[in-house]
């Protein structure tokens, strides 16, 4: 049976390994065994998916990342450039710890930008936003955005990777899709898809 998914010749995939249908695979990468991952993924050149790994739907692994037993990616994930995932809170060489996997949560839409680091154990929430170069040491709140290192919360992003504004009610409007956000209780919420588009 021909398979449904494209991996360029020079890569390795294990046995047990599960591919879904659209997903493109490039240069040197090599997915390892028991990895998931769903349809309509592209994982790019130099990319390790090591054991039990879980990817969702339309996941973009760029070049040069790593991504470590106990990481699970859910659909519409963003790995940038070279970030990287740990799994051991305290690694030490002359130790083993494989049976001490620390997981990590990539929940729904959340992007993670170059060369950003996430310490093992926390959750990025749905549509957050991981600056460049950041170091993630602690949760993050679905649709916030993370900068720094440590990583800090600045501000907000919608579902389109536009910074959110909230006006005197609360609400902020995305520039790009005009869709409607509310603010309440230090967290954020999608309110509306879309909102007719009105000129001042």
């Amino acid at each position: 049976m021909e398979k449904e998914y494209f991996a360029h010749e020079t890569v390795v995939i294990d046995e047990g390994c599960h591919i879904g249908k659209g997903t493109k695979i490039w240069h040197f990468t090599h997915i390892m065994t028991n990895s998931v991952i769903g349809e309509n993924c592209n994982i790019g050149q130099n990319v390790v998916v090591s054991p039990d790994v879980v990817l969702g739907k339309n996941v973009k692994v760029q070049n040069n990342v790593s991504i470590y037993t106990g990481v699970i990616c859910e659909d519409d994930v963003f790995l940038g450039p070279s970030m990287v995932f740990t799994n051991i809170v305290n690694p030490r060489s002359s130790v083993v710890r494989k049976g001490q996997y620390v997981k990590t949560l990539v929940a729904r839409g959340a992007s993670i930008g170059a060369n950003a680091t996430i310490i093992c154990g926390i959750t990025l929430g749905e549509f957050s936003f991981v600056g460049a170069g950041a170091v993630v040491t602690k949760d993050v709140m679905p649709y916030s955005l993370v900068i720094g290192n440590p990583a800090k919360h600045v501000g907000w992003m919608g579902q389109y990777g536009q910074r959110l504004h909230f006006d005197k009610n609360n609400i902020a409007i995305c520039p790009e899709s005009q869709e409607k956000y509310l603010f309440k209780d230090g967290k954020v919420t999608k309110v509306t898809d879309k909102l007719p588009f009105t000129k001042n």
